[in-house]
């Protein structure tokens, strides 16, 4: 099976559109204000709500007030959440709803033991370290990844349609995750790179199986 394909920071309707129609199985909306891809609820509950049945609304948080991840999930129709800041898992399963953890990764840093805190996750996020939160569209070392690392695996920092192929290969992950790499500004997508990175999601994944 094919990596499953997350866009993510979704900010405008026509993006999202372009997004569901070219394959994507997860579109990511951001509620953490400092990221110029935050929506506020009224936007992102009419953008959740464009998107068709089987296709996962995600919701990303960075060390959000409980009460806050509490009233977005009142508001939007949220699937899973994501979590990308310091949160620890007696936080994150406290809302009843499946979710990802992400790891900003970096070198000595022990995955191994960071996953086994979030049993209760669905997957691992592995996404670049950098100062703040979020990859920055960065790569890191996909050497980094530890073959000892069993589970499931969302890879993202900096990919784009010219690499995701390699990073599908090297780390067969189980899904992949994309902002930047398909946007000319922040929050802002590009149709023809959405379409390429998830044509070359899939050519990865025909090459896997044969």
């Amino acid at each position: 099976m094919r990596p499953r394909i997350k866009i993510c920071g979704l900010t405008r309707l026509e993006d999202l559109q372009v997004a569901v129609d070219a394959g994507a199985d997860a579109i990511g909306l951001v509620f953490y204000p400092p990221s110029p891809r935050c929506v506020d609820l009224e936007t992102a509950a009419k953008l959740a709500r464009a998107v068709p049945p089987l296709v996962t609304v995600v919701g990303l948080f960075v060390n959000a007030d409980p009460a806050l991840v509490r009233e977005t999930l009142a508001a939007v129709p949220i699937h899973l959440l994501q979590f990308h800041g310091d949160e620890d898992e007696r936080y994150c399963r406290q809302f009843d709803r499946p979710y990802i953890k992400a790891a900003r990764v970096k070198p000595g840093m022990d995955l191994v033991q960071y996953a086994a805190g979030f049993p209760s996750a669905q997957a691992i996020l592995l996404d670049a370290f950098v100062d703040g939160y979020g990859g920055g569209g960065k790569v890191f070392d996909w050497a980094l990844i530890p073959s000892a690392l069993n589970r499931p695996i969302v890879l993202s920092g900096g990919l784009d349609a010219g690499n995701v192929g390699e990073a599908i290969a090297r780390v067969q992950p189980a899904a992949v995750d994309v902002s930047s790499g398909v946007e000319v500004a922040r929050g802002i997508k590009d149709a023809e790179k959405i379409r390429s990175f998830v044509a070359a999601v899939r050519a990865a994944g025909l090459m896997a199986i044969d």
